[in-house]
């Protein structure tokens, strides 16, 4: 992984498909609600599997502050659809088959072909407020209740 920061920066844009069916490009969100990006390795893998609904859940609260919560990783459109099934997770998971998002924000792991676990929080001008990347894929520090106090003070 690439120990870049793109804190400051404007979040580098992108389109990919989505669990829910639509296509999800960020900078549509730009001018009226913040996003969160949650990168995360792989679906139903441990970590992961108590990371996205915990974010999942807590939805309603980043809508109260004006954010949207978005997944992101590698894995397919229909293992994503299986996983948040499975799991209650109501966030749109988009794929990033070839790990170019991941790359744009440094925390693709090419050998290992996996996103990193990392958290970007992107204001309504589309720049990236708040970043952190773990420095493990199985640790999972930055938990929904961090963000939300980054968001508090947007």
């Amino acid at each position: 992984m690439d120990a870049m920061s793109l804190l400051g920066q404007p979040a580098p844009d992108f389109t990919l498909p989505s669990s829910t069916g639509e296509t999800v490009t960020l900078s549509s969100y730009r001018g009226h609600s913040h996003v969160v990006l949650v990168f995360y390795p792989l679906d139903f893998s441990p970590v992961c599997s108590m990371q996205l609904p915990e974010y999942s859940g807590r939805q309603d609260d980043f809508a109260e502050a004006g954010a949207v919560v978005l997944g992101v990783n590698r894995d397919s459109v229909y293992t994503h659809k299986a996983w948040a099934a499975e799991y209650g997770i109501e966030v749109p998971l988009l794929a990033d088959l070839n790990l170019n998002v991941a790359r744009q924000y440094g925390v693709a792991i090419d050998e290992r072909g996996v996103t990193g676990r990392a958290v970007f929080l992107i204001d309504k001008a589309g720049v990236v407020r708040f970043e952190h990347v773990e420095a493990k894929t199985s640790d999972y520090t930055v938990r929904p209740e961090v963000v939300l106090a980054k968001l508090a003070e947007l």
